[in-house]
């Protein structure tokens, strides 16, 4: 937990609890142990004008912090990780805190870039020849580039006890990935397929047991949504290809 120098920040999180982009910015408050008030904005609807004042670009999650504003999820989740140094990131200013959040800065990357869009492009496949296809591609990368970046997970990332930066960053969407199989809108071979990545599978299996990461977590409405989500994208692509 932080350690708060005198008074405790105001801060207001503006957020959507089925967003996984915005659970990332409850993860770190709530490891950090920072209070805050939270404000529900409906993604099913247009913005409203008092919103888009807050964050132009409409998206959450933004954060009002002491009177400042603080967009894009990423931003505000190392934003709150370096105002309050903690076992999520340490404090820059020497080599070996540079190292550390160096090794944290690549692991995320890696994942997104390499890794993170491949569940989305699954649930969007209607053959079961396709989804498992992209299921075996997605294996292939996750141990091509994640497993080795976990090596010395215990059980978290770099040989640390306790959720970093790194856990923060990608938990909301190792979360969903588990989710989306059990429900069956994701082929099973997927998470079958984990436990031929034991650095990956242990690391994913405790990220995803943390407090911080579930504690904002409602699955079956999650999984009704993104299920509604999918069809609907689905028929709009079949009717924009006619």
């Amino acid at each position: 937990m932080a350690h708060v120098n005198g008074n405790a920040p105001k801060i207001t999180l503006y957020t959507n609890h089925r967003c996984p982009w915005a659970h990332r910015a409850h993860i770190v408050l709530k490891e950090l142990g920072l209070p805050y008030e939270e404000v529900m904005i409906d993604l099913d609807r247009p913005r409203e004008p008092w919103y888009l004042e807050i964050n132009p670009r409409g998206l959450v999650p933004a954060i009002n912090f002491n009177g400042n504003i603080v967009t894009e999820s990423g931003i505000v989740a190392t934003f709150l990780a370096d105002a309050y140094p903690s076992h999520l990131l340490p404090a820059s200013g020497s080599p070996e805190a540079a190292l550390t959040r160096a090794r944290i800065n690549f692991f995320v990357d890696t994942w997104f870039s390499k890794a993170g869009s491949y569940w989305f492009k699954i649930l969007q496949q209607d053959s079961d020849e396709e989804k498992e296809k992209l299921c075996k591609e997605f294996l292939h990368i996750v141990g091509k580039e994640i497993e080795p970046l976990l090596k010395d997970a215990k059980p978290f990332f770099g040989g640390s006890g306790r959720v970093t930066l790194a856990e923060a960053l990608t938990a909301p969407f190792i979360l969903r990935i588990y989710a989306l199989v059990k429900h069956g809108l994701i082929p099973q071979s997927l998470v079958s397929g984990f436990d031929t990545l034991p650095n990956f599978s242990k690391w994913a299996t405790e990220v995803v047991k943390q407090e911080s990461v579930t504690f904002i977590w409602d699955e079956e409405p999650i999984m009704a949504g993104t299920k509604k989500k999918i069809e609907s994208l689905k028929a709009q692509s079949k009717a924009a290809s006619k």
